[in-house]
């Protein structure tokens, strides 16, 4: 039997019946971030999943990159996000396309939340965190090598 339509409510930017779940394992990498799947492995004709990350003032999601793309549209607050050799300021309504081996790493760097959906494959890679050889190698920015949090 396939699931019914639905709508999950929302308040304060969590869901009724959608646990909290854990960013990562390694909370070294990271720094006050939440994580809620909103659609996803529950229905399985979705062929995707709905992500709902918040990143509280001053914290920031892991440094990482993909073999898969990331659709991301930011919902709360305002930040940055770091695509490779760049820093761009983001904030609500704005959509961020992280195309496959992107380094990227979000900041909640503007004293406030930021909170953004992140649309994804099912099945998909895991994360990958680039090494210091790797960043050397691949960011030549001085002001994103200043940025990076690792």
């Amino acid at each position: 039997m396939r699931p019914a339509s639905r709508v999950l409510k929302a308040e304060n930017y969590e869901w009724k019946g959608v646990e909290k779940k854990a960013y990562k394992e390694n909370s070294s990498l990271f720094r006050d971030v939440r994580r809620f799947t909103l659609l996803g492995n529950q229905i399985p004709e979705l062929n995707f999943e709905t992500r709902y990350f918040e990143i509280g003032p001053g914290g920031y999601s892991s440094l990482e990159h993909h073999r898969h793309p990331h659709a991301v549209v930011v919902i709360r607050g305002s930040g940055s996000v770091i695509l490779d050799n760049e820093i761009f300021s983001i904030s609500a309504h704005d959509v961020v396309y992280i195309a496959p081996e992107t380094i990227h790493q979000f900041h909640a760097d503007n004293q406030q939340h930021l909170g953004f959906l992140c649309v994804v494959d099912r099945y998909r890679d895991k994360p990958a965190i680039p090494d210091d050889a790797e960043v050397e190698s691949r960011i030549t920015s001085e002001n994103v090598l200043n940025k990076i949090k690792k």
